[in-house]
């Protein structure tokens, strides 16, 4: 079996998995699927966003567009990092179990 194990990890490491542009590992291509099919924002992200809206009034739509791109980054990784966490924390659970 520790034979056949090594084989699967020497092919593994010689052809890596696609996991896509946004993802590194398993869990955040999950993460990535799962953003595509659940993509709903809660009232307060809406408030949030018309805010930052209300605050940037003015301002080139160039500017905009670099600003609302970052806040949009930042929003998504965080997202996907507290999504990948939650995941580890639920299997550890689940092993105490």
């Amino acid at each position: 079996m520790n034979e056949y194990v090594a084989v699967l990890r020497e092919c593994e490491e010689e052809n890596p998995p696609n996991y896509g542009s946004d993802a590194h590992s398993i869990l955040e291509m999950t993460f990535t699927y799962y953003h595509e099919c659940n993509n709903t924002d809660t009232d307060a992200v809406k408030v949030a966003f018309e805010d930052l809206y209300q605050r940037m009034h003015g301002m080139p739509l160039r500017e905009m567009d670099r600003i609302v791109d970052a806040v949009c980054t930042l929003c998504r990784e965080h997202e996907k990092a507290g999504f990948v966490e939650g995941i580890k924390v639920g299997i550890c659970l689940d092993q105490e179990l």
